[in-house]
C-alpha cells in the first residue's frame, strides 16, 4: 500500500478530506492514480488505446459530494463535472461500492489526435489527482459475421456486429438479412454490454436454423433507410466423418417407469400395458448445437411423438447430457414389441429400441404384478372396491402387498403369493 501525504483544503463552508492511505489500483483495463494523489484515488476504465468518440469511465474516491470536483484533459471538448453515481445517471456501477464516490463517463473528442494526454482531477481550486489517457487513430467502419473463416454448424449461434465509430457516420438502427434467416435481424447498441465504451457498436446474436443446408450464404447489412451497407459470406456445413462432432456418442433409446428414475432405464425388456405411460431416455456425449429443443421419440405404440427435454437436475451431474420425456401408450393396442426411434445430429444418427406392450390393461395389472417393471422391489396396491371394503369394515387401513415374481422363466415366486397386512 502506498502511503501519501495528508492535505486539508477548505471549500466554502465544508471541509475536503484528502489524507490517509490510497492504493493505486489497475485491473481489466483500468488505471489507478499516478504520482502524489493527495489521498484522492482515480480509476480510469477504458484509458488505453481510445479512438475519438469512445467513452472513458472515470471513478474518483476520496472526495465528498458537493465539492465541485471536475476533470479536464486536452482529449475532452470541455471541462467534465464529477457527480455522485446516482446524479451522474450511470447505472453501470455494481457491487459494494455502487453509489459511492464521484463519477463521469465523457466521450473523447472527435478532433483528438493520436498520442498520450494528461487527465487532471480538480477540487478546492487545485489539482488533486492526475492520470494519462492514450488516443489512437480512427478506424474505418467494420462489419463482422462470426469469426473470420469460421464454419458454422446448423443450430449454432453467431455474433454479428457493426462498428462505425468514424467521423461522419450516422444512423442508429441497422439490420442483417440473409437467405439463411427467416426474417431480418436488428442490430442494437447495448450501453450495459461489453462494448459500453463504443456508442456506435451495434450487435446481435443470430441462430443458424437447425435444418439449414450446407452452403455459403450472403449476410447483408442494411442502414435505417434500407440501403445496403456491407455484405459478408457465411459458410454452413453439417459435421462429416472425421470431424470431432460427427455423430457424438449417442446411446438409447432406453425406457424407465413413469414415476421412476433415469438411472433405472434399460434398453430391452421394459414392459408396459396399453394405456400406460413410460419415460423414453436418450444420452449423447456431444449433442449438436440447438439439439436440446428438437429431440423427439416416435413410435406406432405412442399416442403422439414425444419431445425429449434436457435433464439439468442435480442427479444428472457427471453424466453425459441426457434427455427424456413421458410417452402414453395407445389404448386397445395389441400385445407385442413396438419400435421406438430417435433421430439426432440432423439425421446422421438414427437409433431404434423396442418396447414390450403387454396384453393386460392398466386396471388388470393393478391386481397382478408384471415382471420387473419398476425400481421398487414390490408393487403396492391400495385396496378399493366392494370386496376389500367389506374386508376392512370396522378396521384400520388395509394394504395388499403383492410380491414380484422371480426373474426365472416359469418359476413361482419363492416367497409364495401375497401377504395381507393391516392394523386392526
Amino acid at each position: 500500500m502506498n502511503w501519501t501525504r495528508t492535505a486539508v483544503a477548505v471549500v466554502g463552508t465544508g471541509t475536503l478530506w484528502l489524507g490517509g492511505p490510497a492504493a493505486a489500483v489497475a485491473h481489466d483495463g483500468a488505471r489507478g492514480t499516478r504520482g502524489d494523489p493527495g489521498g484522492v484515488q482515480v480509476l480510469l476504465n477504458g484509458a488505453f488505446d481510445n479512438r475519438p468518440g469512445e467513452l472513458i469511465d472515470i471513478d474518483v474516491r476520496g472526495l465528498r459530494a458537493g465539492s465541485g470536483a471536475s476533470v479536464t484533459s486536452p482529449v475532452f471538448d470541455r471541462q467534465v463535472r464529477l457527480a455522485p453515481y446516482d446524479d451522474a445517471g450511470d447505472t453501470a456501477a455494481t457491487g459494494p461500492d455502487a453509489g459511492e464516490g464521484l463519477h463521469a463517463r465523457p466521450a473523447i473528442s472527435a478532433r483528438a489526435r493520436p498520442g498520450t494526454y494528461p487527465l487532471r482531477v480538480h477540487a478546492g481550486g487545485r489539482v488533486v489527482a492526475e492520470e494519462q489517457v492514450e488516443i489512437r487513430a480512427p478506424r474505418r467502419p467494420e462489419f463482422r459475421v462470426g469469426a473470420k473463416d469460421d464454419v458454422l454448424r446448423p443450430g449454432e449461434q453467431l455474433g454479428v456486429s457493426y462498428d462505425d465509430l468514424y467521423p461522419g457516420e450516422t444512423g442508429d438502427s441497422f439490420a442483417v438479412a440473409s437467405p439463411l434467416l427467416p426474417a431480418p435481424v436488428p442490430l442494437v447498441h447495448d450501453p450495459r454490454g461489453t462494448h459500453w465504451n463504443n456508442p456506435r457498436m451495434f450487435t446481435a446474436l443470430v441462430s443458424v436454423p437447425p435444418d439449414a443446408k450446407d452452403g455459403t450464404y450472403k449476410v447483408t447489412l442494411t442502414a435505417p433507410d434500407g440501403r445496403r451497407v456491407d455484405e459478408k459470406p457465411l459458410v454452413v456445413r453439417a459435421a462429416r466423418a472425421g470431424d470431432s462432432d460427427y455423430v457424438g456418442r449417442a446411446r438409447g433409446p432406453a425406457f424407465f417407469p413413469f414415476d421412476g428414475r433415469p438411472e433405472a432405464a434399460r434398453a430391452y425388456g421394459h414392459r408396459v400395458p396399453p394405456g400406460g405411460s413410460v419415460n423414453v431416455l436418450w444420452r449423447d456425449a456431444a449433442p449438436d448445437p440447438g439439439e436440446d429443443d428438437r429431440l423427439t421419440a416416435t413410435s406406432p405404440a405412442f399416442e403422439r411423438p414425444v419431445p425429449l427435454r434436457r435433464d439439468d437436475s442435480k442427479a444428472s451431474d457427471g453424466d453425459d447430457p441426457r434427455y427424456y420425456g413421458p410417452a402414453r401408450v395407445r389404448r386397445g393396442l395389441e400385445a407385442g414389441r413396438y419400435p421406438v426411434t430417435v433421430i439426432s445430429h440432423h439425421g446422421r444418427v438414427k437409433r431404434t429400441g423396442h418396447l414390450q406392450v403387454t396384453g393386460a390393461t392398466v386396471g388388470a395389472l393393478a391386481a397382478k404384478a408384471v415382471g420387473d417393471d419398476g425400481p421398487d422391489p414390490m408393487a403396492i396396491v391400495a385396496g378399493t372396491g366392494a370386496g376389500l371394503a367389506a374386508l376392512g369394515v370396522g378396521v384400520g387401513a388395509v394394504v395388499l402387498v403383492v410380491r414380484r415374481r422371480g426373474r426365472g422363466r416359469g418359476g413361482p415366486d419363492p416367497g409364495g403369493g401375497c401377504a395381507l397386512r393391516g392394523s386392526w
